[in-house]
């Protein structure tokens, strides 16, 4: 019994030299805590509170649009809800009018939005005008939930302004991007493959959501709305365009009277500028005139057949208001920028002699 013991006091011992050992020859232990907050040398910069406060006031206006289509099952006879595709839009007026481009919107059914506060609205596709990419939704919302956005004017833009593009391309929150205005006067085509003139490129990132959404001055006016990305990989690292708001100013209010843009025409047929080139012809060939329209009124002649069955060229528009006709595009460019009731002067050429005719421009039929 006194053998035991005496091993057991041993072992004892022993373990507790080793723990004394053990302890003494360890490190000590480290005990990480919380980095210390670096309190900031001064406040925000300005420029970072002018874009704080462009994005805070605007943003209320931004919303999320989803295209839906609705299919019935042929057997159950169900109704199903299927999203096409989403973008961005604007709250235009406090009557529940929202803008966005016409791609965003092309076909659907029903145009769900969603306000900047979460909530959501069947829309429907007021009316629309593709050959600029720009459509107008309307909802039924409450008119305290409807923050209509300011509008700037974009005749004043300069290449070197900078820009804020701001998007609801989740339907959760808005975005923020910025840069600068790195050309004016652009032009792309739109999803008919009309030409949009006097586009805004911008470097600021505009991502496929962004899209329909609105391009801002550093006051947080209305100067454009975000409408393409040209870039190799489809990403946003690419060239951004937005369709001026001196358009959407324009097309706008006609959709919403109108229900479509109702445009100013001359009453004539145009040939192809292929035909123009075919025949070594200057300008753009007139190669109808509608009766009782008002070239037809003003004079304006068309082509005809000759004795051998041939067309023979009638007047070839060669100058409007003083500006170079060359083709088909530089016409509708200047037209874009007149309204019905509008008198034009029109430079032909027939037969090697020019003459001026002035008519008043009427409303597309």
């Amino acid at each position: 019994m006194t053998k035991v013991l005496a091993v057991l006091l041993l072992l004892v011992a022993g373990a507790l030299v080793f723990t004394v050992l053990r302890q003494r020859n360890a490190k000590p232990e480290i005990v990480y805590e919380p980095r210390a907050v670096t309190l900031p040398s001064g406040d925000l910069g300005a420029d970072e509170k002018a874009r704080i406060a462009v994005f805070e006031a605007v943003s209320p206006s931004v919303v999320h649009i989803t295209n839906i289509a609705v299919r019935r099952d042929a057997f159950t006879m169900d109704i199903t809800e299927i999203p096409r595709g989403t973008g961005s839009g604007f709250v235009w007026d406090e009557q529940g009018h929202v803008v966005t481009n016409y791609h965003v919107v092309a076909d659907a059914q029903t145009a769900r939005v969603t306000l900047a506060d979460g909530s959501t609205y069947d829309g429907k596709v007021l009316g629309a005008a593709p050959d600029k990419d720009i459509a107008v939704v309307k909802i039924d919302a409450p008119p305290s939930k409807l923050k209509k956005i300011a509008v700037g004017d974009s005749a004043e833009l300069r290449v070197g302004q900078s820009v804020l593009a701001i998007g609801n391309p989740f339907g959760l929150d808005q975005t923020l991007t910025t840069g600068v205005i790195s050309g004016l006067g652009r032009e792309i085509k739109s999803v008919n493959q009309r030409t949009i003139y006097d586009v805004i490129q911008t470097d600021a990132p505009i991502n496929p959501g962004n899209s329909g959404g609105p391009l801002l001055d550093s006051h947080g006016r209305l100067i454009g709305v975000n409408t393409a990305i040209y870039s190799p990989t489809g990403a946003s690292a690419g060239i951004g365009f937005a369709v001026p708001v001196s358009t959407v100013n324009r097309i706008v209010p006609q959709i919403l009277q109108y229900k479509r843009i109702v445009r100013p025409v001359m009453g004539v047929n145009l040939a192809s500028d292929q035909v123009a080139k075919q025949l070594n012809v200057k300008g753009v060939i007139v190669q109808g005139v509608l009766p009782g329209g008002p070239a037809s009124r003003a004079g304006m002649v068309g082509m005809t057949r000759g004795p051998d069955g041939g067309w023979v060229l009638g007047d070839v528009i060669v100058q409007i208001d003083g500006v170079a006709i060359t083709r088909a595009d530089d016409l509708f460019q200047v037209l874009d920028k007149r309204k019905i009731g509008d008198e034009v002067a029109i430079e032909v050429v027939n037969a090697g002699r020019s003459r001026t005719i002035r008519l008043k421009l009427e409303a597309a039929p």
